[in-house]
């Protein structure tokens, strides 16, 4: 385990995972302190403060992560799973459970296939995925069970009940950035307005073009980034059998008519998608690309929220993401935001509306006095991250839209 990827490249996560496999094959595991750990593990120095440095905690968080993704990849057949339960430092040491087998197939005229042709099955499947999500088709599921949705944890059934509880299909939009194809130099990404019909995208596939000496220039739509496809992947795995008309597309796809008929969901970065910029909702925030702005801040409220490269005492870098419900063209419907400035933001925004223990802390301080979540809002969240990927989710602000006129234009 220890020579595997996901451990070759982070010395302190090996550390980590064997200062704790010693101590709970010892049985000291159940004593241990976070102060202990801090110094003894990952060599802090005596004057740590558990209170006011989280690295202990974040590293746990990340070794959890890493552990996961040992056995999704090269530990996938080892007889033993080693795990990290929240909430201490003891490992745990289970047998893997055995999968249950499959029905026999009648009249199989072929050999069983192998392990490689599954994989080739699996790629294809992948394959066509993509392809549909780039080509915008709409994906057509079995009828949902009509309680699909009142069967989430509460929080979670709260805060996807307008979008889920309605007849109106869901449109899944994920951000892609435009790219420029250049002749005889491969695409360039840049910072685009995201149409390439901007004065400003003129002008700056014209400085291409003649930079590389390239005779043609054509926009394109085709990409988008990991934390946005992953966000997807994460978000069709909690809409299976929720929901049973999904389209998903890609954000210069969408038209103001499917706005006005869909509740939409928007992933990943705002910028370049000028069309998703434009709806009108009332907002209170906005995201930058090194935090968030608030329009219109409240007592005691920063202006701006800024990310953080080093993350202050943690040591772990800081971004925010911004999630919004707000209605619809000529305010029927929902569109909800799920966006961020950087990929663990992104994913982090996904997890926070999947997850039922980060859902429940992040809109748990959004409930009004009523018990219930404001029908429109913004609520901006805090991720600290360890390789790009979220580690730590917390709740930073929130405005009721539905206060500010969220319902108006």
């Amino acid at each position: 385990m220890l020579q595997s990827r996901a451990f070759r490249g982070s010395a302190t996560q090996r550390e980590l995972l064997i200062y704790l496999a010693e101590k709970s094959l010892a049985g000291e595991a159940n004593d241990l302190k976070e102060y202990a750990v801090g110094v003894d593990a990952l060599a802090k120095p005596e004057t740590y403060d558990p209170r006011q440095d989280s690295s202990v905690r974040m590293h746990s968080a990340r070794l959890r992560q890493k552990l996961a993704e040992y056995y999704r990849t090269e530990g996938i057949e080892d007889p033993i799973i080693v795990d990290l339960p929240k909430g201490g430092f003891k490992l745990t040491f289970e047998p893997r459970p055995r999968a249950e087998a499959l029905p026999a197939v009648a009249e199989q005229r072929h050999a069983p296939a192998s392990r490689g042709a599954y994989f080739v099955a699996a790629f294809l499947v992948l394959l066509s995925s993509g392809y549909a999500i780039y080509s915008g088709i709409r994906l057509s599921r079995a009828e949902a069970d009509a309680k699909a949705v009142t069967a989430l944890p509460s929080m979670l059934e709260e805060i996807w009940r307008p979008l889920l509880g309605s007849d109106r299909p869901l449109a899944l939009c994920l951000s892609a950035p435009m790219f420029v194809g250049l002749s005889g130099s491969g695409l360039v990404g840049g910072p685009f307005a995201g149409q390439g019909t901007d004065p400003a995208d003129l002008r700056q596939i014209a400085a291409l073009k003649q930079a590389l000496k390239a005779s043609e220039a054509t926009p394109t739509y085709g990409f988008t980034d990991v934390s946005t496809a992953t966000g997807a992947f994460r978000l069709g795995q909690f809409f299976a059998g929720r929901s049973h008309k999904v389209l998903v597309t890609r954000s210069d796809l969408v038209s103001l008519p499917e706005l006005g008929m869909d509740n939409v969901i928007f992933l990943g970065s705002p910028k370049g998608n000028p069309l998703l910029q434009s709806i009108p909702a009332n907002r209170q925030f906005t995201l930058d690309t090194d935090g968030v702005r608030n329009l219109s801040p409240g007592p005691g409220q920063p202006s701006f929220i800024a990310d953080s490269e080093t993350g202050g005492n943690t040591g772990f870098p800081e971004s925010h993401a911004l999630i919004t419900l707000a209605p619809g063209t000529n305010g029927s419907g929902y569109i909800l935001y799920l966006v961020g400035t950087n990929e663990s933001s992104i994913m982090a925004a996904v997890e926070a509306v999947t997850d039922p223990g980060v859902a429940a802390k992040v809109f748990g301080r959004l409930k009004g006095q009523d018990g219930k979540l404001p029908r429109y809002y913004q609520v901006v969240i805090t991720v600290k991250s360890m390789e790009d990927m979220p580690i730590d989710i917390s709740y930073t602000v929130h405005k009721d839209l539905s206060a500010h006129g969220g319902e108006g234009r």
